[in-house]
């Protein structure tokens, strides 16, 4: 039986968490870890991440349990959340859920979240998040939902839960969700798909928010399907000075991922996020920097 290996840096200082990788393929975990190192060599902001091929039995993790402020990636949560309600008393979605559903994920509609927000209550927010596993993940208050506070080992775990079946997410749901995230529009397709092989189908949701502490809060969670491909990404930052720099970071983090991932895939055939990405900033009870 083939065991993983596992790789890992030794940090500057001991305050400084480093990249751990774990694989079944051999050298590809001592090969992430470096790639993804460099990556973020002499960047300034906070970045956790967490990468799972069930392809390769491969995971590598930074920072699993830091929390952040959630911006719109926490939609995905949202629209997973009113798919398990809706499963409980098996009913379908109504036209208006629907419709809210779609602008909430393809285009990050603000107006659209805060309503199935609103629809569902903090209480249901909190029952999926527990069926779900996602015991580090807090519900914004006040109706901020752009502020729930979100860890990159819980954003995986709603990414694992989408990707392969369980008890929670039936088929259908997982799908609509899957498919939602598929066609989200081409100015917000930036993030974790930067450099993905074309032969892998692309499930994303970003999100940014600037605020008065940690400057810019820059996030991506994607899934990447096909038939040679099973494989999840979760890049979460603040500390950015600007909004580019976070996108510029979770981009070189996810190419770097890609390309470990998928050796044999050539330079031309890889995604290529917008130039100019763009993302809705949701409401929060301060104003940041300027954009």
């Amino acid at each position: 039986m083939l065991l993983p290996t596992a790789a890992t840096v030794t940090p500057a200082t001991a305050a400084t968490p480093a990249v751990a990788c774990t694989s079944q393929r051999a050298g590809l975990a001592a090969k992430l870890v470096q790639d993804i190192t460099a990556a973020l060599k002499g960047r300034t902001s906070t970045t956790a991440i967490l990468v799972n091929d069930r392809v390769t039995k491969t995971s590598c993790v930074l920072r699993p349990d830091t929390q952040f402020d959630s911006a719109s990636v926490v939609k995905t949560t949202v629209l997973a959340t009113l798919l398990w309600d809706a499963q409980k008393s098996k009913r379908a979605l109504t036209a208006t859920e629907k419709s809210h559903a779609v602008a909430m994920i393809t285009k990050s509609d603000n107006n659209a979240t805060s309503a199935l927000w609103k629809q569902l209550g903090v209480t249901k927010v909190k029952g999926f998040l527990t069926a779900a596993g996602m015991t580090r993940t807090v519900p914004g208050s006040g109706g901020y939902w752009g502020l729930t506070q979100i860890t990159a080992r819980d954003q995986q775990k709603l990414l694992a839960l989408i990707t392969a079946k369980n008890t929670v997410l039936t088929d259908a749901s997982r799908g609509y969700i899957l498919e939602l995230m598929n066609k989200v529009v081409p100015e917000q397709r930036w993030g974790t798909p930067a450099g993905a092989p074309s032969t892998a189908k692309i499930h994303v949701k970003n999100g940014w928010l600037p605020r008065s502490t940690h400057g810019w809060r820059v996030h991506s969670i994607g899934a990447f399907t096909g038939t040679a491909h099973n494989y999840q990404i979760t890049v979460l930052t603040h500390g950015n000075a600007t909004m580019q720099d976070g996108v510029n970071t979770i981009q070189a983090v996810a190419r770097a991922v890609h390309k470990d991932l998928n050796p044999t895939a050539g330079a031309r055939m890889m995604f290529t996020p917008p130039a100019a990405p763009q993302e809705s900033i949701p409401p929060v009870p301060e104003t940041g920097p300027a954009r």
